[in-house]
């Protein structure tokens, strides 16, 4: 399977929202445009991320990564 297309963890995304300078989970909501409640749900792990929005999440991480 396409680790890219694979859902992600709440492990994950918590790192991930560190890496990218969310302090807050309203502050990550709504930069990719969804509400607050999904997002602390999914850190909780009371629901899963969806697909397109962890392929987001990890685009993000790899355009911060890379020397324009």
């Amino acid at each position: 399977m396409d680790p890219l297309a694979a859902s992600m963890p709440p492990e994950e995304l918590r790192r991930a929202m560190a890496k990218l300078g969310y302090k807050t989970h309203g502050d990550l909501a709504e930069s990719i445009g969804v509400s607050r409640s999904s997002v602390s749900l999914w850190v909780q792990g009371k629901v899963g991320v969806p697909r397109p929005v962890a392929m987001l999440i990890r685009m993000m991480l790899a355009a911060q990564r890379r020397n324009f």
